[in-house]
């Protein structure tokens, strides 16, 4: 039996004109992660990733704090990228789409965070709903299908790895796991809100077989007893 780790990216630069990249306590909980695995003994014996830079970044302070592969052997896959959260937020609200514009509805609301939540819950709300598949570059099913794809390489790859490391983004996780679990996408989506960063989901499998494990585990965050680094975007 093997495992697959599928490890959400850390915090991103939330509200930065470059959201796509890590900030301090994204890099601080990569950090820790890294701390974790090597107090646990868990070994890193294939590394994926995504093509975001954020997933790279995770990987590179998570990683650092092991004695595990160098980064010239780490394999990045497309089936791994975040959909475009970009193109399904203006596509519902295209008056919002200027980063100026975006900030300053944000900054008329008393909690930004909350804001923006909601927005994007909503514009994910009509990218599953199918109705409107046209609008967008990539849709849902599509979405699904370039990830399920990718993590059958990665089993197909796996020769004699037991134990496979792929950091990626909370769509990617929610896609596995809808499929994993027969979820239908809105039921898949009240997990995705609740994945936290740098989270670790974990599958098994073996021949054809494919499992879940566990899901969205954040011990190496909770041992620290901070809240402030529990976070979710």
């Amino acid at each position: 039996m093997a495992a697959i780790y599928l490890v959400r990216h850390g915090q991103a630069s939330f509200g930065a004109a470059d959201y796509d990249q890590l900030s301090a306590r994204g890099e601080q909980q990569a950090q820790l992660l890294g701390q974790w695995l090597k107090d646990c003994l868990l070994p890193v014996e294939k590394v994926y990733l995504g093509q975001a830079k954020r997933h790279l970044q995770t990987a590179q302070h998570c990683l650092a704090m092991t004695d595990d592969l160098s980064a010239s052997a780490w394999q990045s896959l497309t089936g791994f990228n975040e959909f475009d959260h970009v193109e399904i937020l203006n596509r519902y609200r295209p008056d919002l789409a200027e980063h100026s514009a975006m900030a300053q509805f944000l900054a008329a609301s008393p909690n930004p965070r909350k804001a923006f939540q909601a927005l994007f819950s909503a514009a994910v709300d009509r990218w599953l709903s199918g109705e409107y598949d046209h609008d967008y570059q990539q849709t849902w099913s599509a979405f699904q299908q370039a990830t399920w794809q990718a993590l059958a390489q990665v089993r197909a790859e796996a020769a004699n790895a037991r134990h496979i490391w792929v950091f990626t983004s909370g769509g990617t996780i929610t896609a596995i796991v809808q499929q994993l679990l027969a979820l239908d996408p809105q039921q898949a989506f009240t997990i995705n809100w609740n994945l936290v960063n740098t989270g670790v989901t974990k599958l098994l499998f073996s021949g054809e077989r494919l499992s879940l494990s566990y899901l969205n585990s954040h011990g190496h965050l909770e041992q620290q007893h901070q809240a402030e680094l529990i976070t979710y975007r």
